[in-house]
């Protein structure tokens, strides 16, 4: 990734974070909890994952406007609600590949030693 490239994930996802701090105060801590829960269980990149985001984003307004609780938008159990959002996307068989691809690689490290 280039200089350019990672200004410009950086700037996308500044206006990203700025488009939720707009949202009404309950749904923008729903927001941030999902958000740091699905960057501690998932290799979340911010150059191809915030298509992610952005949709958790949309769906959130579209709760606002027609003026539900946000718990009735993700249900009471919410880390349960990230995960089935998460499955809309390739993510966990990207980590699946992570971890097969440094598995390999450890292990043929330690072959080349021994």
């Amino acid at each position: 990734m280039g200089l350019q490239e990672a200004l410009q994930d950086k700037k996308a996802w500044r206006a990203l974070q700025k488009r939720a701090k707009l949202l009404p105060q309950d749904y923008h801590i729903v927001y941030q909890e999902i958000q740091k829960y699905l960057f501690k269980i998932a290799p979340l990149t911010l150059s191809k994952d915030t298509s992610l985001f952005h949709d958790l984003i949309d769906l959130f307004e579209a709760g606002a406007k027609e003026q539900k609780d946000v718990l009735e938008v993700t249900g009471t159990d919410v880390a349960a609600f990230a995960d089935a959002f998460l499955e809309g996307y390739d993510i966990k068989e990207d980590l699946q590949k992570d971890i097969t691809n440094q598995t390999e690689a450890s292990m043929q490290k330690w072959l080349d030693k021994n």
